[in-house]
């Protein structure tokens, strides 16, 4: 880590100098958010053509495979939250991850939902039990699990510790998530767009795919900062009114 990249993570553990660069970038943010979904939502359903073979439930794809990418992106995330808990206590390492908890949970239920939208036309099943599904919904259980102990633990920092922790144990299913297609036969088709061999998909898709991703990645930075600027405050408030009551 270099000493401008060490120098600007410290000068985020302030509070308010996270504030500040928040109130600035949000806006930005959100209007970039909304070009970004009118554009991929307009290539998504009126540039991308059918699929030869599943026709127009293909349009799944640009809500389903975007949000599970998020899943796994968000959870990582965490993952790197909780390690800047632990071990470099960066105050708002733990902000990051609570916030960051529901979200994620949020964009893996949207995974689960399209996932079984799409996967009834073309299996003939809502739902299968296989490796990639199972570990997917074993993720959305953690995240559900990661925000119930935030929720359980009152005190800031025992609670940061513990979640952090919970949150590292979590962390093994991202491979499994990842390789379950190659190491196990399942339903679920295998990697087509990250390959060393290059794309299956076709570029007339694979463009309004990658708007998309970029479109939910926005919207996650965007309500991340919002999540953060509001969990700063109410801190600070919970701080103060213990100050006060102390003082009475």
């Amino acid at each position: 880590m270099t000493d401008q990249t060490s120098g600007s993570l410290l000068r985020l553990a302030n509070p308010a100098v996270f504030n500040r660069l928040a109130d600035r970038l949000i806006g930005p943010f959100a209007v970039l958010t909304a070009l970004l979904f009118v554009w991929g939502l307009y290539g998504a359903f009126f540039v991308a053509p059918p699929d030869y073979q599943q026709g127009e439930t293909i349009r799944i794809m640009f809500i389903h495979v975007p949000s599970a990418w998020m899943a796994m992106f968000v959870y990582a995330g965490m993952s790197l939250s909780a390690l800047g808990t632990l071990i470099w206590r960066h105050p708002m390492a733990d902000v990051a991850q609570k916030c960051a908890a529901p979200l994620g949970a949020g964009f893996t239920l949207l995974c689960l939902v399209t996932g079984s939208l799409w996967g009834k036309p073309m299996w003939g099943t809502w739902w299968e039990w296989d490796a990639r599904m199972t570990s997917v919904l074993v993720m959305f259980l953690i995240y559900i699990g990661v925000i119930a102990l935030q929720q359980a633990i009152e005190e800031p920092n025992r609670a940061g510790r513990a979640v952090a922790i919970l949150t590292l144990v979590g962390a093994v299913n991202l491979p499994i998530i990842k390789f379950s297609v190659d190491w196990w036969s399942t339903l679920h088709q295998p990697a087509s767009v990250f390959r060393m061999d290059g794309p299956t998909i076709h570029g007339s898709m694979l463009g309004p795919l990658y708007i998309m991703a970029i479109a939910f990645l926005v919207l996650y930075l965007t309500l991340l900062m919002l999540f953060m600027r509001a969990e700063v405050m109410n801190r600070r408030a919970e701080r103060l009114e213990l100050l006060a009551a102390e003082a009475e």
